[in-house]
Formats: C-alpha cells, sequence, structure tokens
C-alpha cells in the first residue's frame, strides 16, 4: 500500500508542477522573462528555448531585455518572438532585443484568468485521473490477497487526503495568479 500511496504522490507534485510551468508562462500586467519561456528560436538548423541562447532580464516593469548569447542569432530571436502568440513588437537595439510590455486591457485580463481557470481544470482531472489509477491499483492488491479490505478504505482516504490537498494547492495558485493579472 505505501508504494501505491509513494506513486500517486509523486504523479500528483508532477501534475501540479507541469501546471505551475504553463501557469508561469500566462502574461501578467508586469514584464516577466517567463512569460517567453514557451518560444523556440531556429539556431543552427534546430529549434531551442529562447532562454538557452540568450540572457532574458527585465530591468523595469513594462520592459524585458534579451541579451542574445551569440550575436548571429539576433534576426532569428526577433522573428520567434513577433511569429509567437504573445503579441510582443520586438526592437532591436544591436546588442540587445527590447521588448516594450502594453498594460493589458480589461477583456484581455479577462480572457487570460480564464485561460489560467482552464489549466487548473485541466491540472485536476489529471490529479483526480492519478487518484481513479491508485484506488485501482489498491482494489487489485485486495483481489490478490495482498491487501485486507479495511487496508483498502485507509488507502483510498489517504488517496484523497493527497487529492485534496492538490486541488486545494492547484485553487490556491490561481487565485494568486488571478489577482496578479487583475493588477493594474
Amino acid at each position: 500500500m505505501d508504494s501505491v500511496l509513494k506513486e500517486a504522490r509523486e504523479r500528483m507534485q508532477k501534475s501540479f508542477e507541469s501546471f505551475e510551468a504553463s501557469v508561469s508562462t500566462v502574461r501578467t500586467g508586469r514584464a516577466n522573462p517567463s512569460v517567453l519561456n514557451r518560444v523556440q528560436v531556429e539556431y543552427y538548423g534546430s529549434r531551442m528555448p529562447l532562454n538557452q541562447v540568450a540572457n532574458i532580464s527585465s530591468p523595469d516593469p513594462r520592459t524585458l531585455v534579451i541579451t542574445p548569447f551569440d550575436k548571429s542569432v539576433m534576426e532569428e530571436i526577433e522573428r520567434a518572438i513577433r511569429e509567437s502568440d504573445l503579441g510582443f513588437n520586438p526592437n532591436n537595439q544591436g546588442d540587445a532585443v527590447f521588448i516594450s510590455v502594453p498594460a493589458l486591457n480589461d477583456e484581455r485580463r479577462q480572457d487570460l484568468v480564464k485561460t489560467v481557470k482552464h489549466m487548473a481544470e485541466e491540472a485536476k482531472v489529471a490529479i483526480r485521473n492519478i487518484r481513479r489509477d491508485a484506488n485501482h491499483e489498491l482494489e487489485q492488491l485486495q483481489k490478490a490477497n495482498e491487501l485486507t479490505e479495511d487496508d483498502v478504505r485507509i488507502g483510498e482516504g489517504e488517496v484523497q487526503k493527497l487529492t485534496d490537498r492538490f486541488a486545494h494547492d492547484i485553487d490556491e495558485r490561481v487565485k494568486s495568479k488571478e489577482a496578479d493579472i487583475l493588477e493594474v
């Protein structure tokens, strides 16, 4: 039973971390380098994440500065940012690319909140699927006479506690991200 609980905990943790990574790429009102995490740059014939070919910083709340490690990739960085769905217009200053992050309007803020809530619901579905799998494994162990009925009930209770904890963590993350997005 301990191995089933341990595996369920690890899988739920990975699902939560994946959710965290997805939510961090959603744009807020401030310039945040993580919004560029999904941008892929063509670099010597292969696609690479922007943060592997350049240093990304945010000197003020409305500006992102991308300093490539290799100056020859500057045009590719600009093209990748323009082609992304982020709506940014990069400005090449010779040794670095500057992005002015425009303020979000109310409609766009509400759309971003909906996106975050959709991501949260997908993460919760993943957590519930892991719960279902763990409960199924416990029932299989009972059928194989490795666990008693009481052990299965205790195990299912522990799995439910894990599920509740991760669902609560997801809800808390949504609340904080929503506050960031709606902050003017």
